[in-house]
């Protein structure tokens, strides 16, 4: 884990470049998307999971941290079709149990982290239909998910929405982060978010 603010803390991964989140409080923790590493569930434990969006690499750990809240937006489906997408990039089978979420929100929600606000907010389509930003507010840090990339271009797969990604974008601007967390890469700041390409935008 390496802390960006106090008690906000990244976890870098090799594998595709991936990139999860943990928010603590007092006696309480967040883990932002669950990501592929069941490893990871012996060194933390969070009374709850925000997952971003529904793709595989973000979600795939989940039943690890269990007992925990599943928090999501409403239209994220958590099924057997993501081991499919899985597929392409893995041989091997999956030996686990798929966890759907436990706990939906439409546009925002607040959540208290051990006496800390954290904001889930659904801006809308753009990399998915149903993609969550999580907002720290007393640390100035946004996590994106895979609406920011850092290292590639961002992707755009056939639940993307480019036309709406660049409003969306502008929605997470307004929240002034001085600290944006993507799905994949390092942290960066919003004047690289101003800048990034939208894949797939005409």
């Amino acid at each position: 884990m390496i802390e960006i603010a106090p008690g906000v803390f990244v976890r870098r991964h090799a594998e595709l470049d991936l990139t999860l989140g943990y928010i603590t409080g007092a006696g309480d923790a967040l883990l932002v998307d669950s990501g592929m590493d069941q490893a990871l569930a012996r060194e933390i434990s969070p009374s709850r999971i925000v997952l971003t969006h529904n793709h595989f690499d973000h979600v795939l750990a989940t039943e690890a941290f269990l007992p925990c809240e599943v928090w999501a937006h409403e239209d994220c489906v958590v099924d057997d079709s993501l081991l499919d997408d899985r597929a392409h990039y893995y041989d091997e089978p999956f030996n686990g149990t798929l966890v759907a979420p436990t706990h939906t929100f439409r546009d925002t929600v607040t959540l208290d982290v051990g006496g800390r606000r954290v904001d889930l907010h659904h801006f809308g389509p753009a990399h998915t239909s149903h993609d969550v930003v999580v907002h720290v507010p007393d640390a100035g840090v946004v996590f994106a998910g895979d609406l920011v990339e850092q290292g590639a271009p961002a992707q755009a797969g056939p639940d993307a929405t480019p036309s709406n990604w660049r409003a969306v974008l502008d929605r997470l601007l307004e929240l002034d982060p001085r600290v944006v967390v993507p799905g994949h890469g390092d942290p960066v700041d919003a004047e690289f978010v101003r800048r990034m390409p939208i894949p797939g935008a005409s």
